[in-house]
């Protein structure tokens, strides 16, 4: 190859809807001008999980091409764009760091130089689906290979999100693949968390990158970065053998890759293919870092080390309403810190703002356990309260709530599932409930929990909406009360079914339920309340 082809900066490659929902191929540049005017619709071969990794490189690229032009807000025309996107490689002025393809001993875009251009022993790819960042552990999980007709931008958006998001795999005994340094480790992945405003996503976008100009400095103190530092790490060469390069040596913003991945055209076709080959060492040097490297949209978990915090990890599970409780609403001495992204600008107005909690869970050998996400509203009360710095009552009404919820199912509903479940028989202290009885009794808690995530923050939003908050914790209660015991009733269905044991049992059960409802030792406030309940009606009648 001569020369480079495809170059972003100068050729309508990427396709996008309007607002109007007209299709429009833009290059990179035109593309920022028409984010800034929040005239995006949508991208229509983006894929789900390929949103954020694109979100996050644009972001990242604006607020470098800003920051080395001395500008604090984007340009609207697209030359000031790409002669700003274009200083950011000075020493390849022909574009070719922004080409798709380019001489294999020459950066192209996102894609590093291979010393000598050989690229003898590399494996092929023919589709970007399979180049692509996810791993299944079946192909019916989602079908690879696929994309036999493939545009310019489908490989565009599955070497984004390989390069910015891969995980570590294994391919053989020799052959690895190492994951991003924004992850918490090898079975890592790179959260998505900040808030969303209301707009297409030119309104994040823009958002998202005043924050990374105006943290700048902060992150560069905080993780002992260089404001002069390598801003592409794709422009650098590897060979996959040599060692990292240090986070003291990159730049706040920097936009990293972590593969040895060349694209290609095929002779006959001129189809775009990938070729690609395992490395001996991580791109960037951080594995000790556990992913700390002031990214905007990672929250940082100091669960296991409070003086040595990692990157926030997603869950087989997903995003759970206990663990959304916490990151919105840190209490003291908390567990998580917050990341940039998340926190609520003077742009995000008065009214109630969504925050998104996201990203790909990982198992093992970098094989994807689904695609999480969850978006939270916040109530206007608490965006007032959370810029007036008054998190105490927030994170004390979150906290109770899901302690509420996990004495409910913990103290209260399981003892009387087991009850059911094993016939009503009275044990010995000592004597052990057979697995049996604690697997189903299991299977309806979770059943419980679940439900309760799904409606957590309506619940709690308007708890902080109210002007009398303690009455409307006591009618949360009381209707949690009543949804646990529909769950017990509901199970009488595979219960005991016959004679005096499905009697005994439901009794047994029921009359657990109640007497540990009506006590003072879970729910105060919630057995007061029905202690009193048939006094009253009595009265009434």
């Amino acid at each position: 190859m001569d020369s480079p082809r495809l170059n972003l900066l100068d050729e309508p490659l990427i396709r996008i809807r309007d607002a109007e929902g007209t299709l429009q191929r833009l290059s990179l540049p035109a593309l920022f001008v028409q984010l800034g005017r929040d005239a995006v619709r949508d991208y229509p071969a983006l894929r789900p999980h390929q949103r954020h990794p694109w979100h996050a490189l644009l972001v990242q690229l604006a607020a470098l091409a800003l920051h080395e032009a001395g500008e604090t807000a984007p340009w609207d025309n697209a030359a000031d764009w790409r002669a700003a996107l274009l200083a950011l490689t000075p020493d390849h002025p022909d574009g070719c760091a922004f080409s798709l393809l380019a001489p294999h001993d020459q950066p192209a875009f996102l894609q590093a130089p291979v010393p000598g251009g050989s690229l003898e022993g590399w494996k092929e790819i023919t589709a970007p689906d399979a180049l692509d960042m996810l791993v299944t552990s079946k192909n019916h999980d989602l079908k690879g290979e696929r994309m036999r007709r493939a545009k310019v931008d489908d490989w565009v958006f599955a070497i984004c999100a390989l390069q910015t998001e891969g995980a570590y795999t294994k391919a053989g005994p020799t052959e690895f693949y190492f994951g991003s340094v924004r992850m918490s480790g090898l079975q890592g992945s790179r959260p998505h968390v900040g808030v969303m405003p209301n707009g297409g996503p030119g309104r994040r976008w823009i958002r998202d990158v005043r924050i990374g100009l105006l943290g700048r400095e902060t992150i560069s103190d905080t993780y002992g970065m260089d404001g002069f530092g390598t801003k592409l790490t794709w422009t650098v060469p590897w060979t996959g053998k040599s060692p990292g390069l240090p986070v003291g040596e990159l730049d706040p913003m920097f936009v990293e890759i972590c593969r040895l991945v060349r694209l290609t055209a095929d002779a006959e076709t001129s189809s775009l293919r990938a070729l690609r080959r395992g490395s001996e060492a991580q791109r960037v040097a951080g594995k000790d870092l556990r992913g700390c490297v002031g990214d905007l949209w990672t929250p940082l978990d100091r669960k296991y080390s409070a003086e040595r915090p990692s990157a926030f990890q997603i869950g087989k599970s997903g995003v759970s309403y206990s663990t959304v409780a916490e990151l919105l609403y840190p209490q003291t001495e908390a567990r998580f810190i917050p990341c940039p992204a998340q926190k609520i600008q003077p742009s995000d107005g008065d009214a109630g703002v969504d925050v998104l909690f996201g990203g790909i869970a990982r198992g093992q050998k970098g094989v994807s356990a689904g695609l999480q996400y969850r978006k939270v509203i916040v109530p206007a009360r608490a965006v007032g309260m959370l810029r007036r710095g008054q998190l105490s009552p927030l994170s004390q009404a979150s906290k109770e709530r899901v302690n509420a919820i996990g004495k409910m199912k913990r103290e209260v509903l399981w003892p009387a599932l087991t009850h059911l479940f094993d016939t009503g028989k009275s044990r010995e202290k000592n004597e052990k409930t057979p697995d049996s009885v604690k697997d189903r009794a299991n299977t309806f808690c979770s059943m419980f929990e679940l439900a309760e995530d799904a409606r957590f923050f309506d619940d709690l939003n308007r708890e902080i909406e109210t002007d009398d908050p303690r009455a409307e914790r006591l009618a949360w209660q009381i209707s949690l009360a009543k949804r646990a015991e529909a769950v017990l009733r509901s199970a009488f269905a595979i219960g005991p079914q016959c004679g005096e044991r499905r009697y005994r049992a439901r009794s047994r059960a029921l009359s657990y339920f109640h007497g540990a409802l009506r006590g003072d030792k879970h729910f105060p406030a919630l057995a007061h309340h029905l202690r009193t309940q048939p006094a009253a009606e009595e009265a009434a009648s």
